[in-house]
């Protein structure tokens, strides 16, 4: 019974590194280049290295191919990147073509 709750609790962290190393990817790489070096961060390309190390990491440790301690570290890079990173960034946007907003008046 021990050993289920064990493993439950390491599938669990897994998974949720996992999903944390996937978000994060996902949003530093819609974020645009020069918002990172207008913000003195490391540039997106070393960003996007150190989150796709992370989220190997994560993806090992949701396979079970690695110690729950080493998937615990995976978090590191994304914890990094939500709580520094991102905040000094997010005002840039998301880096996308900027097309009109709201409701479109009549076409005469």
């Amino acid at each position: 019974m021990l050993d289920l709750v064990r493993g439950l609790v390491g599938l669990t962290i897994s998974l949720v590194v996992l999903v944390a190393a996937v978000v994060a990817i996902a949003d530093g790489a819609r974020r645009p280049e020069r918002a990172y070096t207008a913000e003195g961060k490391a540039t997106k390309t070393k960003w996007m290295l150190i989150l796709g190390a992370g989220l190997l990491f994560a993806v090992l440790g949701a396979l079970g191919m690695i110690q729950i301690v080493l998937n615990i570290i995976a978090i590191g890079p994304a914890a990094v990147y939500w709580y520094d990173v991102r905040p000094a960034i997010k005002p840039y946007g998301a880096g996308g073509p900027r097309g009109p907003r709201g409701p479109q008046g009549p076409s005469w």
